[in-house]
């Protein structure tokens, strides 16, 4: 396993710290996991979702490959996907701008005792990071938080990583989340969405969700989501059809 160097703290000299998950345990009552993602307490969230079983998009995508092979998890978060890849055999680079994203994966109860050297741990914001070949993409609930300015540029970037027979397996926003008027967010209509995958991708899961519903403390949220388990065709084949209608 590697895990990229972090830059120390500023002034401060080497301390010994609680292991990062022995911190989760405190919390007797956990946040809740919406309220912290309106804000972007990662910290908060990592609690209040500790434990929850792999994403159902990345369980769907697995079902298409015979074997395990090379996957990105992007804004891998507390590592739960991460872990469901490594438990199925894959090579994983697992991508988070936090770091207690990064020590909450390399430390997860469920990290595999056989996982050698089939996990690198890189901490890096998803605008920038570059992102090698890779059978699968996986991006859960991760790009919607990706600067409106520098979304273009990175689906670019996702595809590009994507080798031809590969797969896209994660979420985007719809443009009635009421998340969509934050500044910060990138929400997509569904035309946008079926722009990002036309002539690229078949679509081998598509899901649109939109519901009213409320958190744990009573905050009023309107979901707009797209679930997408995506299969990028070879270069220049005819047999992608818009796939979003």
């Amino acid at each position: 396993m590697a895990i990229e160097p972090h830059t120390p703290d500023a002034g401060g000299e080497a301390r010994a710290e609680a292991h990062p998950w022995d911190e989760l345990a405190k919390a007797e009552n956990p946040p809740s996991a919406f309220a912290c993602a309106h804000t972007r307490d990662w910290p908060g969230y990592f609690k209040a979702v500790a434990g929850k079983e792999p994403r159902e998009t990345l369980v769907k995508a697995l079902k298409f490959f015979d074997e395990p092979g090379f996957a990105i998890d992007l804004g891998c978060g507390e590592g739960r996907d991460t872990m469901e890849l490594l438990r199925r055999g894959w090579r994983v680079l697992a991508i988070d701008g936090h770091k207690m994203a990064v020590d909450l994966t390399a430390h997860h109860p469920r990290l595999p005792s056989d996982v050698g050297d089939r996990l690198e741990i890189r901490r890096a914001e998803m605008e920038t990071v570059e992102l090698p070949p890779c059978d699968l993409l996986n991006a859960s609930f991760s790009l919607p938080f990706c600067r409106p300015a520098e979304f273009e540029a990175l689906w670019d970037r996702i595809h590009a990583s994507i080798r031809p027979g590969g797969k896209f397996a994660g979420q985007l926003f719809g443009d009635r989340d009421t998340w969509a008027s934050l500044p910060d967010r990138s929400h997509q209509s569904r035309r946008e969405v079926g722009r990002l995958f036309r002539g690229r991708y078949t679509l081998e899961h598509f899901d649109e969700v939109e519901r009213d519903g409320e958190d744990a403390r009573g905050n009023a949220k309107h979901w707009h989501v797209f679930h997408v388990v995506a299969h990028r065709c070879p270069d220049g084949s005819w047999s992608c059809a818009d796939p979003v209608s």
